[in-house]
């Protein structure tokens, strides 16, 4: 929807062919926006072929987990100067590769021809054309600058960044940062706590970050601060609704079955926790996630576990 608001020619590629159909005659996506009409210019289709010829950017927004064996079948279609957009806020389990190093490695790509977008993103409200503002992030500021132009529209204003690692452990921790804040409030736990959890939250990504070689001011923006309180404030943050119901006391098995969507901190949590490990880095509330979400421990046990931690000194 933003990019045709912005003027380009869009296809829309997608699985199921019923909702391909759906989107494709009567402009509207009944299973997840039923009351948004999309801009009658969009064409859908179930061929990746139809949809990969000839594009200027080929925008990938699949579950991350999925991305590798996805892009696989769909690499031999990609134009050779088509610049591939990540659209996906997660860690590859098993690799610990973030999304842009799978996109790089599966297709056979350059840096320069990645470029990933991040920031506060709850589609619902951008659906409405509510005024937001994300991140586009490429090693090559001109293709940054070039996708900035191909999405900018009066409610969506996106900015340019070189720093692909911040922006994608941004978006990548924020989920899991998001799933903790949801806990809190499932177990009835007030703005302390979820301050407390946000702002250390931040610190464990900007260590992170910092190992990986990120620029620390990255943190301060949108595809970190911004994203992170949009996730870890908003009931429309699958993430946050997530942890809610399992701070409220929902197995694992009953989350799943009362989210429609993808919440990707669930499955990118232990992959998260695995590069941090990886890189000697400390992440206590990733790993406290990780010990609710796949480990089956009690909210309350973990946040005392969390809380019992020896202090130590530090500005933040």
């Amino acid at each position: 929807m933003i990019l045709a608001d912005a003027g380009c020619e869009v296809t829309l590629w997608g699985r199921r062919k019923e909702l391909v159909d759906a989107i494709d005659v009567s402009h509207v996506n009944p299973d997840y926006l039923p009351h948004l009409t999309l801009p009658a210019s969009i064409r859908a289709t179930s061929d990746p072929a139809t949809a990969l010829a000839g594009a200027d950017f080929a925008v990938l927004v699949v579950p991350s987990q999925t991305l590798r064996e996805n892009l696989a079948e769909w690499a031999p279609l990609i134009d050779p100067k088509t610049v591939l957009v990540s659209l996906m806020k997660g860690i590859e389990i098993g690799t610990a590769k973030r999304m842009s190093e799978v996109i790089q490695e599966v297709a056979g790509v350059g840096p320069e021809r990645v470029a990933v977008v991040s920031g506060p993103n709850l589609a619902p409200e951008i659906a409405n054309r509510q005024p937001a503002a994300s991140v586009v992030a490429c090693t090559d500021e001109q293709v940054a600058k070039r996708f900035q132009a191909a999405c900018h529209t009066p409610y969506f204003r996106p900015y340019t960044n070189t720093d692909v690692v911040g922006c994608e452990l941004g978006g990548a921790v924020k989920n899991v940062i998001g799933l903790a804040v949801g806990m809190a409030d499932g177990m009835g736990l007030g703005d302390n706590t979820k301050a407390t959890l946000i702002t250390r939250g931040l610190a464990e990504t900007m260590r992170l970050g910092l190992a990986l070689g990120a620029d620390p001011v990255t943190f301060a923006g949108l595809a970190g601060m911004g994203d992170l309180v949009a996730t870890c404030s908003s009931p429309l943050s699958r993430n946050h609704t997530f942890g809610t119901n399992l701070g409220r006391g929902m197995s694992l098995e009953e989350t799943i079955a009362a989210t429609k969507q993808t919440a990707e901190g669930v499955k990118s949590c232990a992959s998260v926790l695995d590069l941090a490990r990886r890189n000697g880095v400390e992440m206590p509330i990733v790993e406290a996630v990780v010990d609710v979400v796949h480990h089956g421990r009690p909210t309350q046990e973990a946040l005392a576990t969390l809380m019992a931690r020896s202090a130590k000194p530090e500005r933040r």
